[in-house]
């Protein structure tokens, strides 16, 4: 997941640094492992015939959208990021491997998207949780623009990292939800959960959307599996880049934050350790 900013107002919604070339690694290896987990691009179906364009909305650097890209060559395929270093990386693979199919900008989700109307047969947006909760109403209009009438808005969200039998993993997590509620950054009252998936349904029909369908995905990182080193660096490099945030929300002292981190690392490479991810993928269709 991409971590966000510590303001809604804030031009830049990263914490860490997105033109970094080790958040990039971690990003690319995340990508990889979820797309994996998830059952392959698009999972939930297996016809794409009539989808000519697709943009990948936040595409980091794009890992997703170069194996569409790569996948369907008959497809063209156009990501966009705020990060100049990211779309720098992604158009030399595009270049490295030859392939005329697709094409990357740097663009921010925040603002109006440079895209003229009806542009494209499907618009792909993963795990954009990072964004001010705010903003969603806005980049959905942008994405009703920019969606020719019949093709398909999909959304791929997850929760944080609830689903584990790691308890200073558990607690830690806490932190982030409980700091990000009081920054207004939830969709929930409670504080339990950023409450981001029972609305993406909510979002699709905002967006012009005819009917929302959902597929659940199940991706499993407990220790043993592919997976799990992959959640561990991850798990690892979020909860560092996210203290700072939770000592400033007063959610926490930076003492206490110190020790749930080194306790999280013992209990994830513990045998017993267990971990599920669980995303959510929904779309519909646009009037």
């Amino acid at each position: 997941m991409v971590t966000p900013g510590d303001s809604p107002r804030d031009e830049n919604v990263y914490f860490n640094d997105p033109e970094s070339g080790a958040e990039m690694a971690r990003l690319l290896s995340q990508d990889h492992l979820i797309t994996k987990g998830m059952g392959g691009l698009f999972s939930e179906r297996s016809d794409l015939s009539g989808i000519h364009r697709i943009l990948d909305a936040a595409c980091g650097p794009g890992g997703w959208a170069l194996e569409v890209a790569f996948t369907y060559p008959e497809i063209e395929v156009v990501g966009f990021d705020i990060s100049r270093a990211m779309i720098d990386y992604a158009r030399a693979r595009v270049q490295m491997q030859g392939m005329d199919n697709a094409d990357f900008l740097v663009m921010d989700i925040q603002k109006s998207l440079d895209f003229p109307n009806k542009s494209f047969d499907l618009v792909n947006a993963r795990f954009i949780n990072f964004l001010p909760a705010a903003a969603w109403p806005k980049l959905m209009q942008e994405f009703k623009r920019i969606t020719r009438p019949g093709g398909t808005i999909r959304l791929t969200e997850s929760e944080w990292w609830y689903f584990t039998n790691s308890p200073a993993l558990e607690n830690l997590n806490a932190m982030i939800i409980r700091a990000l509620k009081l920054q207004g950054e939830s969709f929930t009252e409670s504080g339990r959960f950023t409450g981001v998936l029972p609305m993406l349904g909510r979002f699709l029909l905002d967006a012009g959307c005819a009917s929302v369908n959902y597929k659940s995905h199940v991706i499993d990182y407990s220790f043993g599996t592919e997976a799990h080193e992959g959640f561990r660096r991850d798990a690892a490099a979020v909860f560092k880049l996210f203290q700072p945030f939770i000592v400033r929300m007063g959610v926490a002292t930076q003492e206490e934050v110190n020790q749930l981190y080194e306790r999280m690392q013992f209990e994830m490479l513990k045998e017993d350790f267990r971990g599920l991810m669980l995303p959510l993928t929904a779309w519909g269709e646009k009037l």
